[in-house]
């Protein structure tokens, strides 16, 4: 994708000269980086790594959209959140967590979960969506969302001690529909989870982000990355579009 870049200032050039010196991302990419905006839903245990994440590696804007107030549930896992905040706004209090890191950062809080409703929305606002949401409906309503804007979507997930990851690509590679063609029975928002697996997949989805962004490497586009961290067995498998995909089927790439 191509987004318009966005000069460094003096401080800039110094707060990441260490990731400067990346081969094939360098000044270009961390200008192209300033120059991007993504939107994550759910800024918890997933979410929240995902933006700390970006929010260090200079990403220029963030929609953060999670509903509700922070409780001691949260703190096993949340880190953006803290203690003394518990009965406060979890956007706000990431907002506030995230400009403490970089000042520099846009960013837009929403105080909604993602719905049928607002998914539109919000994903015209920017270049790429990270889905840190546990229940299939928002996850469907992004998805479909991102899908009709042909907007990249960074697609996290983790139950216990696994977890998977994999980037849609609009068009070009499987949307979650093809993945999940109907919303799992079972599933529901309180699952068993440490913090340690939201934050490693929450860490590889905000590399996945930097990479689509910036044109880094090879994107998990087509893949589909399933850690077992119980094992340390991590397996890489190929993903196909589903054929008569009602959301994405008839779909061509941008």
């Amino acid at each position: 994708m191509t987004l318009k870049q966005q000069p460094l200032t003096d401080e800039e050039r110094i707060v990441y000269q260490w990731q400067l010196d990346v081969p094939d991302f360098g000044l270009a990419g961390q200008e192209r980086l300033k120059g991007a905006s993504a939107l994550i839903s759910r800024v918890g245990g997933l979410g929240g790594l995902v933006a700390y994440e970006l929010a260090a590696a200079g990403i220029g804007r963030l929609v953060l959209a999670h509903a509700g107030n922070i409780t001691l549930s949260d703190l096993n896992r949340q880190l953006l959140m803290t203690h003394a905040a518990v009965g406060a706004s979890r956007v706000e209090c990431a907002a506030r967590r995230l400009k403490e890191l970089n000042p520099r950062l846009e960013i837009e809080t929403v105080n909604e979960n993602i719905s049928a409703a607002n998914a539109e929305g919000l994903v015209e606002k920017v270049d790429l969506v990270v889905d840190c949401a546990p229940l299939f409906d928002e996850r469907f309503a992004m998805n479909q969302a991102a899908v009709r804007q042909g907007k990249p979507l960074v697609e996290c997930a983790m139950y216990e001690l696994q977890a998977q990851i994999t980037t849609i690509l609009p068009g070009r590679t499987p949307c979650l529909a093809c993945l999940y063609p109907e919303r799992p029975a079972a599933w529901a928002r309180r699952f068993p989870v440490f913090g340690a697996v939201s934050g490693t997949v929450g860490c590889l989805g905000a590399l996945e982000a930097i990479k689509v962004l910036c044109g880094l490497g090879e994107p998990l586009a087509g893949r589909l990355l399933t850690m077992d961290l119980r094992t340390m067995r991590f397996r890489l498998l190929t993903v196909r579009r589903r054929r008569g995909c009602q959301v994405c089927g008839n779909k061509s790439p941008a």
